[in-house]
């Protein structure tokens, strides 16, 4: 799998580590509980088709990126700047 780095290109996956979901997950308050902590921890949608995904370009530019990907296909459909995505949604 390749993926497009904004600032350097077309590398190979192996450059870059897969950091979780892109999305905020509302966290339990400290105190909420076991069975709120439980189900934060370890019962999340695993949804099939396209994801935001976050992901770091260890080896390269160190960038934090926004890949949307087929978790189906593993087609990547979008790689943005993790930063860009952020301020679109401020």
């Amino acid at each position: 799998m390749r993926l497009r780095c904004p600032i350097c290109g077309s590398r190979d996956r192996r450059e870059f580590y897969y950091q979780g979901a892109a999305v905020m997950l509302d966290r339990p308050a400290p105190d909420a509980g076991e069975a709120a902590w439980d189900d934060y921890l370890h019962l999340r949608e695993n949804s099939a088709g396209d994801v935001d995904e976050l992901w770091s370009h260890d080896g390269g530019c160190g960038a934090w990126l926004v890949v949307t990907r087929n978790v189906s296909t593993h087609e990547i459909k979008a790689v943005r700047l993790a930063s860009d995505v952020k301020e679109a949604s401020a």
